[in-house]
């Protein structure tokens, strides 16, 4: 424990140089970070769930192996970390004192804005429940530096959040869900963001004020949704079925920017990147655009990467990594242009831009 290894006044002097970046020069003095399995680090490890990725060929391009993470190498936040000069931040289920310092990851595979997503993995964290983890490191925080000084450091971090895709691959499109008999595409979206509109408010009440938020992808060009089109191409019915949630989540986001006193929320147009990448795919150095790298069936999206199973070797010309995750040569891209990207990708401002203000 931190408070084992300092006394009182040191940690407390800790405490402060790292808060405030002067320790490692970094822009900002920390992310924390909520979201489902594409930003996922390992807490679902530790967790009866059917969704986890701590087992290889999952981390074979990353420097501590199988992590927890749904990817070969880095994911998204991994990049925008290093890009902001933090180290990589922890996930919430094994993060010590001094590691939330510089942030905590409370994301978990098959979580989802409404607290039913992702039943039938088993155990998953939903974002009002890491809501409720990120109070509880507040809590550890707040005791060693005070309210005051926590409220000051908190308003300068990062907070991002990646909510929705399961919402729609793990609920609305699953057969033993009702959710689509009770509401249409429109009618759902404004279900989602109305509840996500409450959490993202709930943590700018606990002191957030800096927020990235990612909206959702093109779901219909993933492996798993591709292996079951006779055509082989997109599923356009599931891509339109997603974007009145992206539309949604602007408005709402230039809401909360007008509405909430002293916040800035800027969004990564995930759709467009995912769009940028598939369409110019060969410019970026991608050969195979509609299969995953590991898994089986058509497309390798029919079952997920097993355990063990042998991965494509040549893994950067890959786009997805398995049926529903992108490869580490996606992830940084798009760490980068969200980062420092321009108003095609991420609005009204980039990461970076964000951290400096």
């Amino acid at each position: 424990m931190l408070m084992a290894k300092f006394g009182v006044s040191q940690i407390f002097l800790v405490l402060i140089m790292i808060l405030s970046g002067a320790v490692t020069g970094q822009n900002v003095p920390a992310m924390f970070i909520f979201g489902d399995s594409l930003i996922d680090n390992g807490n679902n490890n530790n967790m009866a769930s059917l969704a986890k990725a701590n087992y290889f060929p999952y981390g074979i391009d990353f420097n501590g192996g199988p992590t927890g993470r749904f990817s070969n190498g880095y994911t998204i936040v991994d990049e925008i970390a290093e890009l902001l000069g933090l180290p990589l931040i922890p996930a919430y289920n094994g993060a010590t004192g001094d590691q939330m310092l510089h942030g905590v990851n409370y994301a978990s595979a098959a979580a989802g804005i409404l607290d039913d997503t992702g039943r039938n993995f088993v155990g998953r964290i939903p974002f009002d429940e890491q809501l409720r983890n990120f109070e509880n490191t507040l809590n550890q925080l707040t005791g060693n530096l005070g309210a005051d000084n926590m409220a000051t450091q908190l308003s300068r971090c990062i907070f991002f959040v990646g909510m929705g895709s399961n919402d729609y691959l793990n609920n609305y499109l699953m057969p033993n869900y009702n959710t689509k008999n009770q509401y249409n595409g429109q009618q759902y979206a404004d279900l989602l963001v109305q509840t996500y509109n409450h959490q993202l408010t709930r943590l700018y009440n606990l002191g957030a004020r800096k927020f990235v938020i990612a909206g959702l992808g093109l779901l219909g060009c993933t492996p798993s949704i591709l292996s079951q089109s006779m055509s082989g191409s997109c599923s356009e019915q599931v891509n339109m079925l997603v974007q009145p949630f992206n539309e949604n989540v602007k408005v709402m986001l230039s809401n909360l920017n007008n509405n909430l006193p002293g916040s800035r929320f800027i969004f990564i147009d995930s759709s467009r990147m995912f769009q940028e990448i598939l369409f110019n795919a060969r410019s970026y150095g991608f050969t195979d655009v509609n299969r995953g790298c590991c898994g089986l069936g058509r497309n390798r999206g029919q079952i997920t990467c097993l355990p063990f199973q042998t991965p494509c070797p040549n893994r950067n010309r890959y786009v997805f990594w398995d049926a529903f995750h992108p490869t580490e040569a996606v992830n940084i891209l798009m760490g980068r242009m969200a980062f420092n990207g321009n108003t095609n990708f991420v609005y009204p401002i980039n990461i970076h831009q964000l951290a400096q203000l």
